[in-house]
């Protein structure tokens, strides 16, 4: 690939994750508006929030299966363009029923993009510096979610024409990966190879060499991502209702927790090619057990501000299990294998937001991030289990890793 090429997927995954982000996030931030324009309960509107991670979660399967199948670059552009469009749609949906579909639709977009552009940087980039390219890519996600803090700052209450602006806005990432982003010399070539399957089946990644790695990888990913979207779904709605903040105010404080967030998952991919992905992820999904504790049980606003980009400086989770993932399968099924763990986890946190909503209504939304905090600790110990993936044994040691790893 030529120098250029790498920095042009390097911007190319940053500008989709952050719309990615961006599209996820506006939800749970119009969340309380739209409850109470449309009359919904906790649960109903708790399951919205769920039908967009479900189908986050059946993007596992087919988005993964799509790119190691046909390609990255084409399987991120139909993703973009999936989830741009039916964001778009929300914006003229005033029916609980249709929005619940459309934001499952929405899912089967939005939850292919992490897997996907993971790949693609662990493919384009040498393995000494996977880590923190993909920690880069990734951190666009608290930018997107801090844009999207701006934008309900700007429009909410008027949630429609919020989603109407966000669903055009997705015609920036894909103009750029449609004039600028290559397909991965390293999956062309595979598929190139002389005697090589062309088929990816699902079943691979269950074969027996793989199937500890995907069902240690999914198990600890899954209650990452519960405890990450039980927490991030409710958190707006809990500063208002619990915390007494107004609507601005609450923006104010959701785009500087997504500050700490970015320079957390930039640290970390710097710490992870230092200290390894697997060290570097248990760090982060300790830190975040403990510091939303911390977040839960502070009953002060003023020093819930500053612990919020404390909180979220662990939040690397989410890009550590992309470079981790990502160097544990072959490049045959990485996009699969990687996005099955995480996005299956993405999807079995569609029960996180209900969760909390039963939790809200017989206790508290306080003790519901508690919960979260436990789902943190419980990943953490999943994660212990598993093995350090291999290109970063010589970094480790104090080798500097110069080559591609093109397992």
């Amino acid at each position: 690939m030529r120098p250029l090429s790498k920095w042009h997927v390097l911007v190319g995954g940053f500008l989709a994750y952050l719309f990615d982000a961006m599209e996820i996030i506006l939800l749970t931030l119009a969340l309380p508006v739209i409850r109470q324009d449309l009359g919904l309960t906790f649960n109903e509107a708790g399951m919205l929030a769920s039908a967009t991670l479900l189908g986050i979660g059946f993007s596992s399967i087919t988005t993964g299966w799509y790119s190691d199948n046909y390609g990255r670059r084409k399987a991120l552009l139909i993703s973009l363009s999936v989830f741009g469009l039916l964001t778009t749609l929300v914006a003229v949906t005033h029916n609980w029923a249709l929005l619940l579909l459309l934001r499952f639709l929405s899912g089967l977009g939005l939850g292919g993009v992490w897997g996907i552009v993971s790949a693609y940087v662990t493919e384009t980039w040498p393995a000494h510096q996977r880590a923190r390219a993909i920690g880069f890519v990734l951190s666009s996600f608290p930018i997107g979610a801090a844009i999207a803090a701006m934008a309900a700052a700007s429009y909410l209450p008027d949630w429609p024409t919020l989603f109407m602006v966000a669903g055009i806005s997705t015609l920036i990432p894909l103009a750029y990966l449609f004039f600028f982003v290559p397909e991965s010399p390293e999956w062309a070539a595979q598929r190139a190879r002389p005697g090589a399957r062309k088929h990816v089946s699902v079943r691979e990644i269950f074969s027996p060499e793989l199937l500890r790695l995907t069902l240690l990888g999914t198990l600890a990913a899954s209650f990452a991502v519960i405890g990450f979207w039980g927490a991030s779904t409710w958190l707006p709605t809990y500063l208002i209702q619990e915390r007494g903040l107004g609507l601005d105010t609450m923006a104010n404080f959701m785009a500087i927790l997504n500050v700490g967030a970015f320079i957390g998952i930039n640290a970390f991919g710097f710490i992870a090619d230092r200290i390894g992905k697997r060290n570097a992820t248990l760090l982060s999904l300790l830190g975040s057990a403990v510091m939303l504790s911390i977040y839960a049980l502070t009953t002060q606003n003023a020093i819930l501000f500053w612990l919020g980009p404390i909180y979220a400086f662990f939040y690397a989770f989410a890009s550590l299990f992309a470079s981790y993932f990502s160097a544990l399968y072959p490049t045959r099924v990485r996009t699969l294998g990687a996005g099955f763990c995480f996005n299956f986890g993405r999807g079995l946190a569609a029960f996180a937001p209900l969760l909390l909503s039963a939790i809200a209504t017989h206790y508290s939304l306080a003790w519901g991030l508690l919960v979260c905090a436990g789902f943190f600790a419980l990943a953490t110990l999943t994660l212990w289990f598993m093995p350090q993936a291999e290109s970063d044994r010589p970094a480790m040691a104090g080798m500097p890793l110069n080559t591609m790893d093109s397992r």
